[in-house]
């Protein structure tokens, strides 16, 4: 009799495909798939099917019965040692959400590999120091680079242009306005056709004509927003989006805006007091929170395509344990570091630094669990990239917050899922 599927040890299944055909990876459920240990071992050029190709495949009508299951396990079976230490084990997949279970005799013939890393293997091997040390060491480990003068220089990072300057320094004066960021927008033909396309949005729905700048900032949108949008777009573009993403991800200014957004609005609903944190520099924080991977693909471009098939791979896995894998640093640290030495506000570097840190208690701290809360949120409905996961009653009661009433605001926000598509378009993608 099999045991019950709930006391059974989870494995992994995940189906790769080469010249040579197709195989299929079982390891641990909560290991990292190894990619380059699969090359190095089996001498082929194993990749993960593409995540709709798995759903297709594992949702087959056959592989609810005992023979397809059968048929599945015949194909070529790379298997990690722990597979054979149990009688039983659930084999799931996660595209498809397929639960099998098996017995150790069926996964005999297969070869024996060393497949997996679990997070604590892969923060051993991470360089030790701040971020500015990690950086480096990751910059020196895959490029000819040595650090010579100041690391922004080093990197190759463009430099910002004098509309840009100018708005960062309006953004951190707590006194600045319109009065001061009409001119601004004005000498800047971009930014001032941007800012225009914005006011006539449908996702802002303005009543009558926008027929000036003075009326697009001042009767439409306001200070915050074209300050926030305006910087965040003009950092966006001066990165190229990078080309090989992982398959099936969501489009970087999709996320931007859906996150933007949302935290926000998230922002707006918390208790007023002197502790919320301010709207519009949530907005740029949650804007800006995917920087760093334009700064990766930027600085990587060989190692960023394996990066895109480590994410493929291993859709269950945090993305910030496969970039500390694949390259050592991540998202996080070089898109908050590298704002903070483009002099952004204190609170938009913190929170995404510590964005996918719940237990982070320091300066800030509210920023980045709003940030955590809207991209996981945004998961849930396929409009952010990574893991879903449940999100804690804690984080809710921390932020003052309501779970009914986040998710009628979330249902609300996807209402004008074609405005807010609309309005991505405009910022480029």
């Amino acid at each position: 009799m099999l045991e019950n599927r709930g006391e059974l040890p989870q494995f992994r299944l995940v189906l790769l495909h080469d010249a040579e055909g197709k195989a299929l990876a079982i390891l641990p459920a909560n290991s990292l798939l190894n990619l380059v240990a699969i090359w190095k071992q089996t001498e082929r050029q194993l990749q993960p099917v593409k995540s709709e190709d798995a759903k297709r495949y594992f949702g087959q009508e056959a592989l609810r019965f005992p023979d397809g299951q059968a048929k599945l396990l015949s194909l070529k079976l790379l298997i990690s040692p722990e597979c054979l230490e149990h009688a039983q084990l659930e084999l799931i997949e996660p595209h498809s959400g397929l639960s099998i279970v098996a017995i150790s005799e069926q996964l005999q013939l297969g070869q024996r590999l060393d497949l997996g890393l679990t997070l604590p293997q892969i923060a051993e091997m991470q360089p030790e120091g701040d971020d500015t040390a990690v950086i480096s060491k990751a910059v020196e480990r895959f490029t000819v680079l040595r650090i010579q003068q100041r690391l922004e220089d080093t990197l190759g990072l463009p430099s910002l242009p004098p509309t840009v300057k100018k708005i960062i320094m309006l953004r951190s004066d707590p006194e600045a306005s319109v009065k001061e960021l009409v001119p601004v927008v004005k000498v800047d033909p971009s930014l001032s056709a941007q800012v225009m396309s914005w006011a006539a949005s449908p996702y802002y729905a303005a009543p009558g004509n926008v027929s000036s700048i003075d009326d697009a900032v001042i009767r439409v949108l306001g200070f915050d927003l074209v300050i926030n949008m305006a910087l965040g777009t003009a950092m966006g573009q001066m990165l190229k989006i990078p080309d090989d993403l992982p398959r099936g991800a969501t489009p970087y200014w999709m996320q931007a805006v859906y996150n933007a957004s949302l935290a926000e609005k998230l922002c707006r609903m918390m208790p007023g007091n002197d502790q919320r944190p301010l709207p519009g520099l949530v907005y740029l924080s949650a804007l800006l929170h995917n920087f760093g991977y334009l700064v990766l693909a930027h600085l990587f471009p060989p190692h960023f395509s394996l990066l895109s098939r480590y994410i493929e791979a291993n859709p269950h896995f945090a993305l910030d344990a496969i970039e500390q894998q694949i390259l050592s640093v991540t998202r996080e640290q070089i898109g908050s570091w590298l704002l903070t030495s483009w002099d952004l506000p204190k609170p938009v570097t913190v929170a995404i630094r510590q964005q996918n840190s719940l237990d982070y208690a320091g300066e800030h701290h509210q920023y980045a669990k709003l940030l955590y809360l809207s991209n996981r949120l945004l998961r849930q409905q396929g409009l952010s990239d990574g893991p879903v996961s449940e999100i804690p009653d804690e984080l809710y009661q921390s932020l003052g917050l309501n779970e009914g009433e986040v998710a009628a605001a979330l249902r609300e926000l996807m209402s004008n899922d074609s405005d807010i598509k609309e309005l991505t378009a405009l910022l480029g993608d």
